[in-house]
C-alpha cells in the first residue's frame, strides 16, 4: 500500500481528503503542522499545504525533498500568484493543485506521479547524445563521465527529450508522455523541471547538449553539446 503524508491545517479539508485518500487505497499520515510534518516517516507522496501556522510551507517543502528525495511532493494552495506556484516548484515539489480541490483532479494527479515514467524504447536502455549519456535501465545520468543527479520526473523528462534529439518536441506530448495523457492544468510545472535540467546539465565540467525553448511550441535537445 503507497503512502501519503497529507500536511493540511483546515481540519475540514483535511478530513475530506484524509477519507478520499484512504477509500483510494492510500495509507495516510495526516499532520496539520509543520512540526508534525518534520516529524513524519518517508512516504510516497507529500501532498503539502502552503498556509500552515507555524512554518512557511517553501521552507517546508525544502526540507521535506531534502528528507525524502524520492517521495513526490504536490502543493496544495489557495495562492493564485504564479510566483508563489514558481517558489513552491522550485523549493522541490513536482506540482500543485490550487484550492478548492477538484477530487477527481487530485486522484488523477496522484495516479500520474506514483506510476512509473515512460519505459525506455524495446532493446535500448542507454541514450547518448554528445557527452551526455542516459542509463535508462539504472535511471543514471552523467556528462563525460561525470554523473548528474536528477529527481524522477526531471529524469524522465530528459529521456523523454534525448529519444528525438534534434527534434521539436510539443509541450502537448512531454505533459502526456512524461506526466500522464489525461493531464490537468497549467504547464507551468514543465518550466519549471526544465530550468532544473538546464541549470544541473550545466554543472559538471563536460559539455551537455543544450535545451531550446522553441516558444509557442515546445523545447528541442540539441545533438551539439553546448560551447561547440
Amino acid at each position: 500500500m503507497q503512502r501519503v503524508l497529507l500536511v493540511e491545517d483546515d481540519r475540514t479539508i483535511g478530513q475530506a481528503l484524509e477519507s478520499s485518500l484512504r477509500l483510494h487505497g492510500y495509507e495516510v499520515d495526516w499532520s496539520s503542522t509543520g512540526a508534525a510534518a518534520r516529524a513524519a516517516e518517508p512516504v510516497d507522496l507529500v501532498l503539502l499545504d502552503l498556509g500552515l501556522p507555524d512554518v512557511d510551507g517553501v521552507v517546508l517543502c525544502r526540507e521535506l525533498r531534502a528528507r525524502m528525495p524520492q517521495a513526490v511532493v504536490v502543493i496544495l494552495t489557495a495562492r493564485v500568484d504564479e510566483m508563489d506556484i514558481v517558489m513552491g516548484l522550485e523549493a522541490g515539489a513536482d506540482d500543485y493543485l490550487t484550492k478548492p480541490v477538484r477530487l477527481g483532479e487530485l486522484h488523477a494527479r496522484i495516479k500520474a506521479h506514483l506510476r512509473r515514467g515512460p519505459a525506455a524504447p524495446p532493446g535500448e536502455h542507454v541514450i547518448i547524445v554528445g557527452g551526455l549519456r542516459i542509463d535508462t535501465s539504472a535511471r543514471r545520468v552523467t556528462v563525460d563521465g561525470t554523473e548528474v543527479s536528477l529527481r524522477a520526473r526531471e529524469f524522465d523528462l530528459l529521456a523523454r527529450l534525448a529519444q528525438e534529439p534534434g527534434t521539436a518536441v510539443s509541450r502537448d506530448a512531454l505533459m502526456t508522455d512524461v506526466w500522464d495523457a489525461h493531464w490537468y492544468g497549467s504547464t507551468k510545472t514543465l518550466d519549471v523541471h526544465i530550468a532544473a535540467l538546464r541549470r544541473k546539465l550545466a554543472e559538471p565540467s563536460g559539455r551537455a547538449p543544450e535545451i531550446t525553448t522553441l516558444r509557442g511550441h515546445g523545447y528541442r535537445l540539441e545533438i551539439t553539446p553546448a560551447g561547440l
